[in-house]
């Protein structure tokens, strides 16, 4: 693969590295435009030389793709010099980052990090009774069947919910607090479907280690939701310089 039919310096163009390659990719994507690698109006590569560039499936890529086509950051032309091409419309906006402190947005992310797989680990080390495996059952299944407009909010209860049943009333405190904090950080970047989708599989994932009793295994499964919802957050709202501190590496 050449750079100079791509136009960029395709060596910065890192590959996904975890679980979470949608979140990822969007990541990538976004930080590659506000870094100028992609400026407005430029094309970007082809699907094939991008999702190898990546390390994605074609298919990962083109749903990352469609939700920032939808969001408004690229634009797909048709005709001869047809493609995907970065938009004017949303640039201002991303490379300002809507006035964030970097340092904030790291800080909520590890402080959520250290917490949340803590609390899932707990929770299943716990003897629970079946008004709280139920509770973890009604609160997965309100999050799962939550419209968009009322996802967010269930999301934050079924993460506290988890907290509720690790046995440590100051843990549930501290929970809440982080997730107040990030629902606030969400609600400055675009709804995009297949996160959804896979934030449900995992919420599965993580529950589903719970009630089995498999303490490693809930934490593993929360700390990877969190890194997913990191790395959009930081391909939204952080920029590259600033953003290597919480996203894939959070411990």
């Amino acid at each position: 693969m050449e750079e100079a039919l791509l136009g960029v310096p395709t060596r910065l163009i890192r590959p996904v590295r975890h679980g979470n390659a949608f979140e990822e990719t969007i990541e990538r994507l976004l930080q590659n435009i506000k870094l100028g690698l992609f400026g407005v109006g430029d094309k970007l590569p082809a699907e094939r030389e991008l999702s190898e560039l990546l390390g994605v499936s074609r298919a990962t890529l083109r749903d990352a793709l469609a939700e920032l086509q939808k969001a408004g950051y690229v634009e797909v032309r048709r005709g001869r010099s047809g493609g995907t091409y970065v938009s004017a419309r949303r640039l201002g906006e991303l490379r300002g980052a809507a006035g964030l402190d970097p340092a904030e947005v790291n800080d909520v992310l590890t402080y959520r990090a250290v917490l949340e797989p803590a609390a899932a680990s707990l929770a299943a080390q716990a003897m629970l009774s079946p008004g709280q495996r139920r509770h973890l059952l009604d609160t997965l299944a309100d999050v799962a069947g939550a419209p968009a407009e009322l996802y967010r909010p269930k999301d934050a209860r079924f993460h506290v919910a988890i907290a509720e049943v690790s046995g440590s009333p100051s843990l549930v405190a501290a929970v809440a607090d982080a997730r107040a904090r990030v629902s606030d950080l969400l609600d400055r970047i675009p709804f995009l479907e297949p996160n959804l989708e896979h934030s449900n599989r995992q919420h599965q994932e993580i529950i589903d280690a719970i009630l089995r009793g498999d303490a490693d295994g809930a934490y593993r499964a929360a700390l990877d939701h969190l890194q997913g919802t990191a790395s959009l957050l930081h391909g939204f709202l952080v920029s590259p310089e600033n953003s290597s501190a919480a996203t894939s590496d959070v411990p």
